[in-house]
């Protein structure tokens, strides 16, 4: 399936003629709220995009391994999951960082690359060096720092928030 929005008449108005989005996350949404809220998004996001999240288990005996041979396994993981042709991005605190409108437009800039787009959520320590190698871009939400729980919801909100931007409807409030 490939990715496309077209442009109506309205600036920053995009509609949604065929992608797919993924948010690939390692280990399980555990927290009740935190999953309830990301439930809502997903759910919204399916009015826009074909839209998933993927969760992939937490290592076992995790204890035993350093934290490079952390990132190493969840790494492996990651890749083993990504297609050639997917646009990965990484949601990292060393990303580029958007206002709202920024990233929507950005979003709608991206979705004419013809690509399903990926986006990534590490472990704990973060991604393996070949995680970064393969990724096209990486994207930081804030200069703060987030739970890996929390930033599911917070990104998803925001992902639902730049479609609704793309379609001039009214959630986004400047």
């Amino acid at each position: 399936m490939a990715c496309s929005f077209v442009a109506n008449t309205e600036p920053l108005s995009y509609f949604c003629i065929q992608m797919k989005i993924c948010l690939l996350t390692v280990g399980k949404t555990d927290i009740g709220w935190v999953r309830e809220g990301l439930e809502t998004y997903v759910s919204r996001l399916s009015h826009y995009v074909p839209f998933n999240v993927r969760e992939i288990p937490e290592l076992k005996n995790a204890s035993s391994l350093s934290r490079t041979q952390i990132k190493e396994k969840e790494g492996e993981l990651i890749l083993d999951l990504l297609s050639p042709s997917d646009m990965v991005i990484l949601l990292d605190e060393h990303g580029r960082e958007y206002s709202s409108v920024e990233f929507a437009k950005h979003l709608g800039d991206l979705t004419q690359s013809g690509k399903n787009i990926v986006f990534v959520i590490g472990g704990a320590y973060g991604f393996s060096d070949a995680v970064y190698s393969r990724c096209n871009e990486k994207l930081s939400l804030s200069r703060m720092t987030f739970s890996h729980q929390m930033v599911r919801t917070i990104f998803a909100e925001q992902l639902y928030r730049a479609f609704t931007i793309l379609k001039g409807q009214p959630y986004h409030h400047e």
